[in-house]
């Protein structure tokens, strides 16, 4: 193989690679190459991404940390701070489901963990190609036994997420997951190595093996046919050694023997050690001689590269090291001494005591930036029509209603989350199941929510606008269980940056999202992008997942999305003005993904979050559920199901029916209050529409002249399990 054949192979290109000989002025060996390859790959270095995430707003009256560190931190009250993050998994996932998914939990676990927070709660965002496909049905079942794998055993509970079927996540699935860590505010680590005489850096969790090598630049790639030879790039996960690395580290900090943590993942120790040192304006010295070994044989580069899981970085003053190495082996541990801190300002690498490769820090770090070609896609223009006209209306408005419930999009995930420990650790407070999952903190009245939000096909069709609305949703559903939503993470899934209408995409979809932030006032703390998701046959959906947390100064003061009580009445808040454009109805019922959606109102939407918030928080409210994929009918329906009580309401005037009952609007949540709180319910709106437009009660759902279903065949609908799903004749579920 000549030289550039081996820097290709990489993943560096020839301006990269003669950007590396200028920094460095003369040729890298093959392990500085090595190193290069994967701290500059899209995954670590986000050189394609990064002119566009400063546009994101960063900064809130909580923010403790901003982007930058392991996981973003915000401020909840009485001394508590919540670290969070969210990151992908999905080209792992793609060739190898079940340990691509675990470690990805597995990751960001340790993420948060690095902060020196204690992992309290997990959730995820997947997408697969639809079931009808035996691959597909695959990589679906495996993914979630991966993500209940490795959360059930690590003992941190699941407790929100999503799940979307559409054609363009065949062969390419997105497996997104977040954690949300608990820690005190002024307890906060960073990954900082800081320069004092003769600080040690010590590797302690699971020893270190093959698995993982170059999955950064792995991660960086298209799917192709030779993808499933890169199997050995998909690391292996070992939950139980994670469980003790999680109370191993958290011991280390209590007891002050720490002054930095990181965590290994992309890249492993190259990428955390440069990180450190760049970071802390210091050099480290990593001898790949010391480090403990699973297999026999590796060379240096293959050491100091590997993404092995359950490890963790840390620099150790040495008059503590011992104690830290002793603590390591009673949580059955390995540790040893790897290095030291200098203050060069470089990586090196050694074996044995000889250095075999320098490279300055900083330069592993800084990444070289592209600001790619922006062009809007060519199927915008026949994609965005949509005439009316040429949609018939249903001959059976009940048959769509139950054919749209049972679809993968709509149906119930009960057969997924039931999967997963939701409560382990006793502190969920709302289940998998409702708008947002709620969490208690212990010792206090506080608590929080998360949920995880994005729909591709509203991004595909308008990518400014699904950017916004992705964030909108997910402020809307923290709202309905009663949280002031307060910040965000994100995970910015799209494919080729190189190809101008791809990175239009991503560059529309960014500035959608950062709109809705600065009107919503939730700042993007942390976040992780994965670009290069697509496959031979094209590119994903531009698929922008937000992963929000809220806090409630009263846990017990919440709601659900469940109908409670019989005779309460039903109240449409927000400015309903349904549209079939891009909906889950022309998807499903005419097989069409057409229109362009209406842009969000982020004013309005934020006034009538703001305001069905604060019913909730002065009690009038119990039973809170927003407007999404399905429009009203689903809405009500999910409702009724879930409270196990029916509902009688009718349509607002004009307008199609279909349109009225399965179009959806963005900006709307139905509450359910007693009758004799309405007035009090009105008055806490203000001048925010609203609609009185039925009441609860009896045992079916009904419309007036439209739909009359009992709540027996609607939960049949509803509660089909995903994973008993065949290929049905004629391609379609219902």
């Amino acid at each position: 193989m000549n030289l550039q054949e081996t820097y290709t192979s990489l993943g560096l290109s020839d301006l990269e690679y003669d950007r590396i000989l200028e920094l460095l002025g003369r040729a890298p060996n093959y392990l500085e190459l090595s190193l290069f390859s994967v701290m500059w790959s899209e995954h670590c270095g986000y050189k394609n991404s990064r002119p566009l995430l400063g546009r994101f707003p960063k900064e809130g009256a909580r923010v403790l940390q901003g982007p930058g560190e392991n996981a973003g931190v915000i401020e909840v009250g009485e001394g508590w701070a919540l670290a969070f993050k969210m990151e992908s998994h999905n080209h792992p996932s793609a060739v190898e489901p079940y340990e691509g998914a675990a470690t990805g939990v597995g990751g960001i676990i340790r993420d948060v963990l690095a902060m020196g927070a204690r992992p309290v709660a997990l959730l995820n965002s997947l997408r697969f190609g639809p079931l009808e496909s035996e691959r597909n049905r695959y990589l679906f079942r495996e993914v979630v036994r991966g993500i209940g794998g490795y959360g059930n055993a690590v003992g941190v509970p699941t407790v929100g997420g999503e799940v979307e079927f559409a054609p363009a996540y065949s062969g390419n699935p997105l497996v997104n997951a977040m954690c949300v860590g608990l820690i005190r505010s002024d307890d906060v680590v960073r990954a900082r190595a800081e320069v004092g005489e003769g600080n040690l850096v010590v590797l302690f969790g699971s020893k270190t093996g093959r698995d993982g090598i170059h999955g950064a630049t792995f991660a960086s790639d298209e799917l192709n046919e030779g993808s499933e030879e890169k199997r050995p790039n998909v690391q292996v996960g070992d939950p139980f050694a994670g469980k003790m690395l999680i109370e191993c580290s958290l011991k280390l900090l209590e007891r002050g023997l720490l002054v930095a943590l990181q965590d290994l993942g992309a890249a492993g120790i190259a990428s955390s050690a440069s990180e450190m040192a760049a970071k802390g304006g210091v050099g480290i010295e990593i001898d790949a001689g010391l480090v403990p070994l699973r297999e026999a044989g590796m060379e240096p580069w293959e050491v100091v590269i590997s993404e092995s899981q359950e490890r963790m970085l840390a620099v150790v003053e040495p008059e503590k090291a011992d104690e830290v190495l002793k603590i390591a082996e009673r949580y059955e541990l390995v540790a040893a001494i790897v290095g030291r801190v200098a203050d060069h300002g470089e990586l090196r690498v050694l074996h044995e005591g000889e250095q075999i490769g320098s490279v300055p820090a900083e330069h592993l770090a800084d990444a070289p930036v592209y600001e790619r070609d922006l062009v809007e896609p060519a199927y915008f223009e026949e994609a965005r029509k949509l005439d009316l006209s040429e949609i018939p209306r249903p001959e059976d408005y009940e048959t769509a209603l139950l054919t749209m419930l049972a679809h993968p999009n709509l149906c119930s995930r009960r057969s997924v989350y039931e999967q997963y420990d939701s409560e382990v650790g006793a502190d969920t407070v709302v289940r998998p199941g409702a708008d947002a999952a709620v969490m208690r903190i212990k010792g206090t009245k506080i608590g929080f929510a998360v949920a995880t939000d994005c729909r591709g096909r509203h991004c595909y069709l308008d990518p400014r606008g699904g950017g916004a609305a992705a964030v909108a949703e997910a402020y809307r559903n923290l709202s309905c269980v009663g949280a002031e939503p307060v910040a965000l993470t994100d995970c910015l899934n799209f494919g080729s940056p190189e190809k101008p209408d791809a990175y239009y995409q991503l560059a529309e979809c960014v500035e959608g999202m950062a709109q809705a932030c600065e009107v919503f006032g939730t700042p993007v703390v942390s976040g992780n992008v994965s670009l290069y998701n697509e496959t031979e046959l094209g590119a994903i959906f531009p698929t922008p997942t937000v992963g929000m947390v809220g806090v409630l100064e009263d846990a017990g003061r919440h709601a659900k999305p469940g109908l409670q009580r019989e005779g309460d009445a039903l109240v449409l808040v927000g400015d309903f003005r349904p549209s079939l454009a891009g909906s889950e109805y022309l998807e499903i019922v005419h097989g069409r993904i057409s229109g362009a959606p209406r842009k969000p109102d982020l004013q309005v939407e934020k006034a009538v979050s703001d305001a069905v918030r604060e019913a909730i928080a002065a009690g009038i409210v119990e039973t809170a559920h927003d407007l999404s994929g399905g429009g009203l009918a689903v809405a009500l329906a999910e409702m009724a199901i879930s409270g196990g009580i029916g509902a009688e309401a009718r349509l607002l005037p004009g307008g199609r029916q279909d349109v009225a009952l399965f179009g959806e609007a963005g900006g709307c949540i139905l509450v359910a209050v007693p009758e004799g709180r309405l007035g009090e319910l009105e008055e806490a709106l203000g001048g925010v529409r609203h609609s009185a437009i039925g009441r609860t009660g009896g045992d079916r759902l009904v419309v007036a002249g439209l739909l009359d279903v009992g709540l027996d065949e609607l939960r049949t609908a509803h509660e089909r399990d995903l994973f008993e799903r065949h290929a049905p004749e004629g391609g379609h579920f219902g």
